[in-house]
């Protein structure tokens, strides 16, 4: 599914994101979403959130249960 659009983002969604640190070299992180941080509908580079970690990325990839 996109992370461009808000409406595709949920709370305790599984997701992949990519860190500000990351960007350049595109690693991406894996996680569950605590935080919608991004107020707008859509963003182009991804919605920003913060993991149940603390960290805060872009969502690149929105994972099924099951995968990765």
């Amino acid at each position: 599914m996109d992370g461009k659009k808000r409406s595709n983002i949920k709370i305790g969604g599984h997701v992949m994101i990519v860190l500000k640190e990351d960007q350049k070299t595109g690693d991406l992180t894996e996680g569950f979403i605590e935080k919608i941080l991004t107020k707008s509908s859509t963003h182009p580079h991804g919605i920003k959130v913060k993991l149940e970690t603390g960290e805060v990325g872009r969502v690149k990839e929105i994972l099924e249960d099951g995968e990765f």
